[in-house]
This record gives C-alpha cells, sequence and structure tokens, in this order.
C-alpha cells in the first residue's frame, strides 16, 4: 500500500521548526552552483502541445519577440516574432500546410531564412520545447539543451503548468533550492519533511543533491511518503526527482525562463514546470489511459503550489532590489 496513517495529526503551528536549518549561505551556494552551469543559450518556451501545426504561437524571451508553429512535417519552428515586411505581429498571422502566413500583406514564411528573416535553432523534447537565443545567452551555443532524464512517454503521465511572476529566473531557482519551505507555506500538500542531505558551501561537481524526506498529504492523516532528491542541471532548471517510494522516478521539472530584457525595472519571469508522473503499479495504465483527464488537475494542483511559491520569489526579488535580503 502506499498509503500511510500518520499517528496524529499535528497542528501547523507546531510542526519542527526548519529556519535555523534553511541557512541563507547554503541556498546561495547552490544557486551559485546552479547559475555556473552552461546552459548553451537554450531557454524552455512552452509546452510541446501547445506548438500546434494549425496556427502559430507568440512568446517572448529576454525582451525578444518569437513566434513558434509546426511545419508541414510536424517540426517545430521558431525565429522573430515580427514580421520582415512591416513589423506586423507574427502570432496574429495563420498557418496553412506548414507555411505562416502574415496577415498583413501575405508574406509566407515556410521556416527557411526570408528577407532578412532568419530562424532559430529549437529543440522539442517530446514534452516541451527550447529555443536557442545566442544573442540572449551570451554563453557558448550547444546543439542542444541539457534535458532531464524522464521516463518514456508510453510509462508516464505528464503535464505542463505555466505561470508568471514579477522577478528574475533566480528567484524561482532560489525557491526550489529552499526545500525547508515546503511543510510551512505549503501545508495543504506537504507535511513531515526532513532534508536528509545538504551539500556544502563549496560542494563541486554532480554530488550537490539536496535530499529530502516528505509525506504527499490526501485527507486527514492519509500521506504518501516518498524520498526526492533536487538538482540543477543548468542555470534555470530545478528537478525534483522521486527516488524511493510511491512514484520512484517521478519527476517535476521547473524551468524560469526571462520574458524581459536583462536590467528593466519590473522584470517578469514564466514558470514553466513539466510533471511526469511514473509508476510500476499495475493500475497505472488506467491512469495513462485517462491521461488528458489528469492533466488539467495535476495542472490546478501546481498552480496552488505556485501562487505561494510565486509570492516567495516576487518578495525575494522585491527585498533583492531594496538591497535588503539577507543571502
Amino acid at each position: 500500500m502506499p498509503l500511510r496513517w500518520r499517528r496524529e495529526a499535528v497542528a501547523w503551528d507546531r510542526q519542527r521548526p526548519t529556519w535555523r536549518e534553511a541557512r541563507p549561505a547554503s541556498i546561495a551556494a547552490a544557486l551559485r552552483r546552479a547559475q555556473a552551469r552552461p546552459s548553451g543559450n537554450w531557454f524552455v518556451v512552452a509546452d510541446s502541445r501547445d506548438v500546434r501545426p494549425d496556427r502559430p504561437l507568440g512568446r517572448s524571451v529576454a525582451g525578444v519577440e518569437l513566434v513558434l508553429w509546426r511545419d508541414a512535417d510536424g517540426t517545430p519552428v521558431a525565429g522573430p516574432g515580427a514580421c520582415p515586411h512591416l513589423g506586423a505581429p507574427l502570432k496574429d498571422a495563420v498557418v496553412r500546410c506548414g507555411t505562416l502566413i502574415c496577415h498583413w500583406h501575405g508574406m509566407r514564411l515556410d521556416g527557411r531564412s526570408a528577407a532578412g528573416w532568419q530562424p532559430w535553432p529549437v529543440h522539442d523534447d517530446g514534452l516541451l520545447v527550447w529555443v536557442r537565443l545566442d544573442a540572449a545567452g551570451g554563453e557558448t551555443p550547444t546543439e542542444r539543451p541539457v534535458v532531464p532524464l524522464r521516463g518514456t512517454g508510453g510509462e508516464t503521465v505528464s503535464a505542463v503548468y505555466t505561470g508568471f511572476g514579477v522577478c528574475e529566473p533566480e528567484d524561482v531557482v532560489a525557491n526550489r533550492l529552499d526545500p525547508w519551505h515546503g511543510a510551512w507555506l505549503h501545508p495543504y500538500s506537504f507535511v513531515d519533511l526532513k532534508v536528509l542531505k545538504v551539500p556544502s558551501e563549496a560542494a563541486v561537481g554532480d554530488d550537490d543533491a539536496l535530499v529530502v524526506d516528505v509525506a504527499f498529504k490526501l485527507a486527514g492523516r492519509a500521506v504518501v511518503p516518498v524520498r526526492a532528491a533536487f538538482t540543477a542541471p543548468d542555470p534555470r532548471t530545478v528537478v525534483m526527482r522521486i527516488e524511493e517510494g510511491e512514484g520512484a522516478g517521478s519527476v517535476v521539472e521547473t524551468h524560469a525562463t526571462p520574458l524581459t530584457a536583462p536590467g528593466v525595472d519590473t522584470p517578469r519571469t514564466a514558470v514553466v514546470e513539466a510533471v511526469v508522473a511514473a509508476s510500476d503499479r499495475r493500475g497505472f495504465a488506467a491512469a495513462r489511459a485517462t491521461s488528458p483527464l489528469l492533466r488539467p488537475l495535476i495542472r490546478a494542483a501546481a498552480g496552488r503550489l505556485w501562487r505561494d511559491d510565486l509570492a516567495y520569489a516576487e518578495r525575494r526579488w522585491s527585498l533583492r532590489r531594496q538591497g535588503r535580503f539577507p543571502g
């Protein structure tokens, strides 16, 4: 049985405080290690399901206007969001047989270079679409992004949540590298949280995972205990992977994508979070069969958590802007 029953329900204000363990220096060191890793200039832009063959999708990344669609073969295309003719917003164009047709004067773009319009490298990992923006990233470009290891599509149920906040990507990443807040800020979802492993502030290499025991709260005293590890494979990504317990192998990928250009007075960041649930239980096949019905529920649960976590990230950015952040 994956469920456990807690011997007693502990009131929120009587649970074990974690503030002494959640040292600002430890969180700051984990953030620095994440920021030191290369991204190859790749940014997560959207849920793969949102990039469609029948209409364009408009996005902004680091102040750069983008348009995305799928060509006649279903391959995603990404490029500047302004028509090279007179600057029309290509997000309002139409797609016919894989060709984008501008609604101002009918200019056609098939994904190849045309009239000064240059496509950008794009990668569809089956769940998320990434775009490589070398000018915005400023790093040595790589052929592909660092995509966290996931189960195969036939073995998982996945959903993608997208939220927006007034902060910078580092504030989102810092939130995810602070697991100590889980049972305090999200008592409706997590109880009995204990951080088992904290890398030293001087940790190097790949052995810098934060390891946590936590129980997902279902109802009353019924919980699902798991052991999870948090890692940051690139500067804008944090991955939580369940290592032991129900759903071992499941991951929650949190990607922080800057929407505004660096240095603006009011920065905005998109949180694109992919939840990939896996299980070796026989009944999980039924869950996969009903995945279209489960996705809205998974997104709603992620949205509830991120209403609180974006408030955390926005507050952190506000304090940093005032020079008051304790880290």
